[in-house]
């Protein structure tokens, strides 16, 4: 059988089903650990961490996450697929996983939002600069 995700050769015993899916092990554990970016747990532990740290604002992202915070601020408001291909420009191999997890990271942090305009097919998901 194969990964549906990675298409790797998995030996039927070791197959992880969900949602409809089959996958490897390594695919199965990024696709149950996905960020989610309305957790108010989350926002309020990184307020807290932040207080902690005695930082603010953007103090203390990561190079990625400091780009990916830039572009937005720079754009103001920038759809998905833009922000992914202008963050593959500088990290080639990243994923659009990762580019979730900073997503979720800054949104948690009250940096950036999202918001989608469209109905169906249509629909096109933007990220804002918090406000």
């Amino acid at each position: 059988m194969r990964c549906d995700k990675c298409q790797v050769e998995i030996p039927d015993d070791e197959v992880y089903l969900h949602a409809g899916s089959n996958y490897c092990e390594d695919c199965y554990i990024v696709v149950m650990s996905r960020p989610k970016t309305c957790d108010v747990g989350a926002v309020s532990a990184a307020r807290a961490s932040k207080a902690l740290l005695g930082q603010s604002g953007e103090e203390g992202l990561t190079p990625m996450q400091k780009k990916f915070y830039d572009y937005v601020k720079e754009k103001g408001s920038v759809t998905q697929e833009e922000l992914i291909s202008y963050m593959k420009a500088s990290y080639p191999n990243m994923t659009i996983e990762e580019g979730d997890g900073i997503f979720a990271t800054l949104r948690h942090l009250e940096l950036v939002k999202g918001h989608r305009e469209g109905i169906g097919e249509g629909v096109k998901v933007y990220v804002d600069i918090w406000s």
